[in-house]
C-alpha cells in the first residue's frame, strides 16, 4: 500500500491541489528539508529492482553500471528480464569481458540501441584490462570508459560509490522543473535544471537521493496527471503552488521524423533456412544480423532497381503490405520481396558472401536479430 505524505486533503483524485488548498499549505522553497522528506519517502516506498540494494547498503558497481547502460532510452519493465539474463550468464565484469561479442549481441537482441551492447563489451574489456576488474569511482575516470557519458558516470559514481554526483535523467528533469517552476523549455533548460538538481544533492547518501528522485518521477511526479497529493515534496513544489504542475516541463515542438524506404529480401532455402547477413560494425545496428535490403533512402526503388540489389538470382514476389519501424531519428518503411531457392543456390557478389550465412528457422530466436529484422521475418513468413 502506498503511504500518503504531506497534508491531508479532501480532493483525492490524484491531481494537483487547487487554489483553496494552496492557501492552507504555504510554499516552502526547495532545500535541505526537501532532501530529508524525499529520503524518508524513499526509505518507505523505494522500488524493489534487481540491481538495487537497500538504503544505506553498499551497491555492486557492476550491476549498477549494467543496469544504467540498459536503462538508456529503455523502460525499467523492458530492462528487468534482460538484466536478469545477463547477470545469470555473466555474474561479474570479468565474466562479461571474457565473452565473445557475438554472444553479448545475441543476449541483447530486442533491447534496441545496439551500439550500447558493443560498448558494453568494450567497457568490460577496459575495466578488466586497465583497472584490474574494478570500476573507478570518480565521474572523470568513468567517462574515459566506452559507452559511459556524463549522466551514466554521475549515476554510477553516486549510486555505486556514494560520491556527491548528480545524474539527471528524464524523471529527474521533470521533478526539478516542477519543484522550481522552471519556465525555460527543454532542451534549452537542461543546464539550469542540472544546476538546480546539483544544489539539492546531499554530501551523504547521494546515491539514495539520486534513486529517490528517479522513483519519484516514475511513480508520483509522472508526465501526465502527477499525483501531487501523494507527493512527499508537495509543500516544496513551486509548480504545485502555482497550480500548473502537469504543464511542466515545457518542451520545444519536435519536427516530424523523416521517412526512409527500402526493399528487404527474405530468402528461404528449400530446407527451411533463412539468409542473414552481418551488418558493418560502424553505424546503425552495427554488427547485428539483418535481412539483406536495398539502401534505406527517401524513395522506394522500382522493382527493376530493387532487384539489382537482390542477394540471389531467383523468382521474387512482393508481399502485400509493408513493415514499419520507428527509430529515434527516422521512420523506416520496408516492402518485403520473398524467394525460395535450392540448397546449392549461390549468392551474388553484391551480397558480400563472407558476411552472409544460412540459419534454420528453428534457430532464429537465438540469433542477434534486432526488432526491425524480426518484424521483417515475421511478415515474410506469416502465411507459412
Amino acid at each position: 500500500m502506498v503511504k500518503r505524505f504531506g497534508r491531508p486533503a479532501h480532493d483525492l483524485d490524484g491531481g494537483h491541489v487547487g487554489a483553496v488548498a494552496q492557501k492552507q499549505l504555504p510554499l516552502r522553497p526547495a532545500g535541505p528539508e526537501t532532501v530529508r522528506a524525499l529520503l524518508a519517502w524513499y526509505g518507505a516506498e523505494r522500488r524493489d529492482l534487481p540491481w538495487r540494494y537497500g538504503p544505506r547498503k553498499k551497491a555492486d558497481p557492476y550491476r549498477v553500471w549494467l543496469s544504467e547502460i540498459m536503462l538508456q532510452q529503455t523502460t525499467v519493465k523492458a530492462v528487468i528480464p534482460y538484466f536478469e539474463k545477463f547477470v545469470a550468464r555473466w555474474p561479474t565484469v570479468g565474466d562479461l569481458a571474457a565473452a565473445p561479442e557475438e554472444h553479448v549481441l545475441q543476449m541483447w537482441a530486442g533491447l534496441g540501441y545496439y551500439s550500447r551492447a558493443r560498448n558494453l563489451k568494450k567497457c568490460a574489456d577496459a575495466v578488466v584490462r586497465d583497472y584490474g576488474g574494478a570500476f573507478p569511482s570518480s565521474e572523470s575516470e568513468l567517462q574515459k570508459l566506452p559507452g559511459i557519458g556524463p549522466y551514466t558516470a554521475a549515476a554510477i559514481s553516486a549510486i555505486a560509490f556514494g560520491e556527491k554526483a548528480t545524474p539527471v535523467d528524464g524523471n529527474v528533469e521533470r521533478v526539478v522543473a516542477r519543484l522550481f517552476a522552471v519556465r525555460t523549455p527543454l532542451p534549452l533548460a537542461k543546464p539550469e535544471i542540472k544546476h538546480l538538481a546539483a544544489s539539492l544533492t546531499p554530501t551523504r547518501r547521494a546515491g539514495d537521493f539520486a534513486q529517490a528522485m528517479m522513483d519519484l518521477g516514475s511513480e508520483i511526479c509522472t508526465p501526465k496527471r502527477p499525483s501531487c497529493l501523494m507527493c512527499p515534496l508537495q509543500q516544496d513544489c513551486a509548480a504545485n503552488a502555482h497550480g500548473d504542475a502537469d504543464m511542466l516541463p515545457l518542451k520545444l515542438p519536435k519536427g516530424e521524423r523523416p521517412v526512409r524506404k527500402a526493399v528487404a529480401f527474405l530468402v528461404m532455402r528449400d530446407d527451411g533456412a533463412v539468409l542473414l547477413r552481418k551488418r558493418p560494425e560502424a553505424g546503425l545496428l552495427g554488427s547485428m544480423l539483418e535481412i539483406p535490403s536495398t539502401p534505406w533512402t527517401d524513395t522506394l526503388p522500382s522493382r527493376k532497381e530493387a532487384l539489382r540489389s537482390a542477394p540471389v538470382s531467383a523468382q521474387w514476389w512482393a508481399l502485400p503490405g509493408e513493415v514499419v519501424h520507428v527509430f529515434t531519428h527516422f521512420r523506416l518503411e520496408m516492402t518485403v520481396y520473398r524467394a525460395l531457392v535450392a540448397e546449392d543456390a549461390s549468392l551474388t557478389l553484391w551480397a558480400d558472401p563472407e558476411r552472409c550465412r544460412w540459419v534454420k528457422r528453428r534457430d532464429l530466436h537465438g540469433e542477434a536479430l534486432p526488432s526491425v529484422m524480426r518484424k521483417l521475418i515475421a511478415h515474410g513468413l506469416k502465411d507459412d
